[in-house]
């Protein structure tokens, strides 16, 4: 059965509202991240978990994180489902006023002092149903855009709804330095801890308003018509021989792979190295801090620029230059950070993330869309994405922290445990074929096969 790449001319508003949109949700959910990350760390203790209350202390560890990570992954497969079945916009919809929301209510959460117990339980609640609408955000914002996006440019324009990660934690650490800037300990336990949290209501808002003008992915409406000429050629194909059965394709594990390297160094990186400099290194909280913030912005020409070149010499080569690159420099980045010098330690962080984090995030949303039909895409897409963050970014560091305090503050097992993600990314690619500017119309997945009455394999086209 054979398509077309699209039969919709898509205008350059049109495609503008789109990506306009896939980068406010992805800013929303890394703006909320980071606005609780800081929270946590600043204020919540003493007005949600204090010290004193040992079972406190459990529901954070356990409800806060754990609740949040299984949410996530039921969000993938509902809203997943969701997308596939009834469209991509209304799930958009869905997905971006869930986190919002959620995110916006825990600014009105009655502190411990005034509900007890119920001021944690609320939190961990609201953070379940911002996990929800997280697990399907991004996937559904990187799918519908690809979708809408014409093949020679889609790495360029999917790679700019990436850039929300950047602006989210951008925006997130500018609120917060300006309420820490300009507010005294006691306002800020009173009332100023709130403010972050509402300004979630606003972005929310204006993504909404965005989405409201968007129409659904031109792949929903050619997708019906491919399954219903589906349909009648598996009928034909019955009445005269033996059908064949679709089998598990390689699309998945080498989308889990491609997922896994760039969330295992996001959790080493982003999360760990933070820790592992202020408590073995003993180097000031705000040089961390401060290297994130410059990646995120030398991120702003790192990320389209991988886009673009993926669109050029294929994301899969670029896929295996970024990670194999990433892999060679994780000792010497080390040995960098191992100097404690302010400047060489924040030069080999910026270089390290824009490499083997950023880089690597630019030509995900993309890559992973053309590595699956529009038969089940966004429920693939998510599920590979949640899956493998979970495992990676939710175990890493905690394996990483064990090892180095094994090996009494070595930094060699944080390199080992970079190399291997990296070579995960490098793997998948290797193993992959390249789905740069594959027909997103098509309902197989890239890789998918199929069998004969004999059990005989016959891969399916991909139809590039």
């Amino acid at each position: 059965m054979e398509t077309k790449d699209t039969k919709y001319e898509i205008s350059t508003g049109e495609m503008a509202k789109v990506a306009a949109s896939g980068w406010l949700g992805t800013a929303m959910e890394f703006m909320d991240f980071q606005l609780y990350s800081l929270a946590a760390a600043i204020v919540f203790t003493e007005i949600f978990f204090p010290n004193t209350d040992p079972a406190i202390g459990l529901i954070m560890s356990m409800g806060t994180y754990g609740a949040g990570y299984v949410a996530r992954l039921v969000g993938a497969v509902v809203f997943g489902r969701m997308g596939d079945k009834v469209g991509r916009r209304t799930v958009l919809f869905v997905t971006i006023t869930l986190m919002g929301l959620a995110s916006t209510l825990i600014g009105f959460l009655p502190t411990y002092a005034e509900v007890g117990l119920l001021a944690p339980i609320g939190l961990v609640v609201l953070r379940i149903v911002q996990g929800l609408g997280a697990g399907a955000e991004i996937s559904g914002a990187g799918v519908m855009v690809a979708e809408f996006c014409r093949k020679k440019t889609r790495g360029f324009i999917g790679s700019l709804v990436c850039l929300g990660t950047s602006s989210g934690t951008l925006l997130a650490n500018l609120i917060w330095t300006i309420i820490l800037m300009n507010m005294d300990k006691a306002s800020l336990l009173a009332w100023g801890w709130r403010i972050p949290f509402y300004a979630s209501f606003v972005v929310m808002l204006v993504a909404i308003l965005i989405r409201l003008f968007v129409k659904e992915s031109p792949v929903m409406a050619e997708k019906k018509k491919l399954l219903l000429a589906e349909r009648q050629e598996t009928l034909a194909a019955e009445q005269e021989s033996a059908p064949t059965r679709k089998v598990a394709g390689k699309s998945f594990w080498v989308a889990l792979a491609l997922r896994f390297g760039q969330a295992g160094n996001s959790g080493l990186m982003q999360t760990y190295l933070a820790g592992f400099m202020v408590t073995v290194l003993a180097v000031q909280k705000t040089v961390a801090t401060d290297a994130n913030i410059i990646s995120s912005l030398v991120s702003f020409v790192t990320i389209p620029l991988v886009g673009y070149l993926g669109d050029k010499i294929g994301r899969r080569k670029m896929y295996m230059i970024l990670s194999l690159l990433m892999a060679v420099y994780a000792i010497p980045m080390m040995l960098l950070i191992e100097t404690k010098d302010t400047v060489l330690l924040t030069i080999a962080i910026v270089i390290g993330l824009n490499l083997g984090v950023q880089g690597l995030f630019a030509m995900e949303n993309v890559t992973l869309t053309e590595l699956f039909g529009a038969r089940n895409r966004m429920t693939m897409v998510s599920l590979a994405k949640e899956i493998a963050g979970l495992v990676a970014t939710g175990f890493g560091p905690i394996i990483a922290a064990a090892a180095v305090s094994s090996m009494t503050g070595s930094w060699i097992p944080v390199a080992i445990m970079i190399i291997v993600f990296s070579l995960s990314s490098f793997m998948g690619a290797w193993i992959s074929e390249d789905v740069t500017g594959r027909d997103l119309n098509i309902l197989e997945d890239a890789m998918a096969e199929h069998t004969d009455e004999y059990g005989e394999l016959h891969p399916h086209k991909m139809g590039i």
